[in-house]
């Protein structure tokens, strides 16, 4: 709510809403904690996962990476645009 002076159209004083409540009681802002650490760990759990995953997916790439190299021709140079003019 806000009090404002007629003549010169300032407010004069305000009032803030009241607050609504996130939680009726104790108990669900607590059982709400609880689910977000459960969340949180989940979370922390994949990411985890997915690093150790990484270290042996990268591997897997670089040997494929390397079994083609020493399969590709080595006498032949790439071409670069100049040279096909």
């Amino acid at each position: 709510m806000l009090r404002i002076d007629r003549s010169t159209g300032l407010v004069v004083s305000h009032t803030p809403a009241p607050r609504k409540r996130t939680f009726e009681d104790l108990e669900m802002a607590a059982k709400a904690m609880r689910e977000h650490e459960e969340r949180k760990e989940s979370i922390f759990k994949q990411s985890v996962d997915a690093e150790r995953n990484k270290a042996d997916l990268m591997e897997k790439k670089f040997a494929e990476a390397l079994r083609k190299a020493k399969d590709a021709p080595a006498d032949v140079k790439p071409l670069r645009k100049f040279d096909l003019d």
